[in-house]
């Protein structure tokens, strides 16, 4: 009898032990979530996020899929990466919101486009499956492959598979054993069911060769989220080029080069707020003009009528050549029209005597009241002209006349009528620098 008692005294107190912790982790818990209610009513993106993900598994708060959506949207409309692609998770399976497939397209591409990995994966699934878009296999790819270069497992498999398949891309043991290798080494279970598959249909070269491109394979840190903007930081995303872009509108309308920005591309502006994206608004490739749009405040130049120009007038131009050279600090120059005209006589550009360098393109050339009167394009080919005159050819370098510019942004009406007015005064050669490098950013292409 005294032994029952004792286990039941000690029962008792367990079970009296076993509620106060609950009780004290229930206090810590209710607190948690008033904090990030008070921090998620106050405006801060993250705490709208993450009181999103509360409302949707019910953890701390009753599960209700509507409010999830609520804070989700608050913290997209912050450009909140993750909410971003939960709001276009809850889109394509119709939590909380009627279920929209497009819908869902248009918010995974929105975090596609920060290089969100998930999003990029999901964006893949959407084109792979015809989901709210045309099925589209090569598309998919594309994306699985954007993803997969950031080493995100199910992506890699994913690209394994459509590499295993030959669909959206030629078929490719070789690269289909890789992507699965890497996937495999996360601990993905698919991958090692794949990768058992593929070498029973390989040779041994193409294993180890398979295995080879694994082993050399650096992911790359494509920014989404308060990106490192130091030099080291930006190589370290491993952009596909660069190029210079100017903004033209205070309110985020810029100018760069097509063959820079071309509109299938992922875009990143390097700003002195930091690294923004930016879309593709319209493109013109007869003239090599790119029109594109980034969210924010900013530094426009004015774009002048290129007609008052003359020969031997001067003109100056900030950019961002050879950075993996040069580094990250816009360059200035300043030089003289060489030419009213462009290779073979084109009435379309300009020949300046600027040192044109990979990583100009797209820079505003500018004059001497800081008005835009071209955009650089291209520089003469150092073997083209030895193989024209038997000479090289130095400093040699072509913009497209602000006048085809002008023209050219007369289609987008809403934008045109943002553009500064030109300066009809003289001002200070260095004033005009100054503004010309306010105004200049690089152009990431991923």
């Amino acid at each position: 009898m005294k032994a029952n008692r004792l286990v039941f005294t000690v029962l008792l107190l367990l079970s009296a032990a076993v509620f106060q912790l609950r009780a004290e982790q229930s206090e810590t818990g209710r607190k948690q979530v008033e904090e990030l209610k008070a921090k998620a009513e106050a405006g801060d993106a993250d705490s709208e996020y993450q009181l999103g993900v509360r409302y949707s598994s019910g953890d701390g708060v009753p599960k209700d899929s509507a409010k999830a959506v609520k804070w989700y949207r608050k913290a997209a409309d912050q450009s909140n990466v993750q909410a971003k692609t939960a709001l276009g998770y809850c889109y394509a399976t119709g939590q909380g919101v009627a279920k929209d497939d497009a819908e869902a397209v248009k918010w995974y591409r929105k975090a596609a486009e920060q290089n969100f990995a998930q999003a990029e994966l999901n964006l893949g699934n959407c084109y792979a499956n015809g989901q709210g878009v045309a099925k589209n296999d090569a598309e998919a790819v594309k994306w699985y492959r954007k993803a997969a270069e950031q080493n995100f497992a199910q992506a890699q498999i994913s690209l394994a598979l459509s590499y295993a398949l030959g669909q959206g891309v030629a078929k490719d043991y070789v690269e289909s054993y890789r992507w699965t290798l890497l996937a495999a080494s996360q601990g993905d279970k698919d991958a090692k069911e794949t990768m058992t598959i593929l070498e029973n249909n390989m040779s041994r070269e193409q294993i180890a060769e398979g295995q080879k491109v694994a082993r050399n394979f650096k992911p790359r840190l494509a920014p989404y989220a308060e990106p490192d903007t130091s030099s080291t930081g930006i190589a370290q995303t491993r952009p596909q080029s660069s190029g210079t872009g100017f903004f033209i509108t205070e309110d985020g309308y810029l100018i760069t080069n097509e063959h820079v920005a071309r509109s299938e591309v992922q875009v990143r502006l390097v700003t002195r707020e930091g690294v923004i994206s930016a879309k593709a608004v319209k493109m013109d490739a007869a003239n090599d003009l790119a029109l594109l749009k980034a969210e924010g405040k900013f530094t426009a130049l004015p774009v002048a009528a290129s007609r008052t120009m003359k020969l031997g007038s001067t003109v100056g131009t900030v950019g961002f050549p050879n950075t993996g050279l040069h580094g990250f600090a816009p360059k200035f120059e300043r030089r003289k029209i060489g030419s009213l005209s462009g290779p073979q006589d084109d009435a379309r550009c300009f020949q300046i005597s600027v040192p044109v360098q990979p990583g100009n393109s797209g820079g505003a050339l500018v004059d001497e009241r800081g008005n835009v009167v071209g955009v650089l394009s291209a520089t003469l080919s150092m073997k083209a002209a030895l193989a024209t005159s038997g000479a090289f050819a130095q400093n040699v370098s072509y913009a497209v006349k602000s006048s085809f510019l002008l023209g050219f942004l007369e289609s987008v009406p809403e934008m045109a009528a943002k553009l500064k007015e030109p300066n009809a005064k003289d001002i200070k050669f260095d004033d005009v620098v100054e503004q010309a490098k306010e105004a200049a950013v690089l152009v990431l292409v991923y």
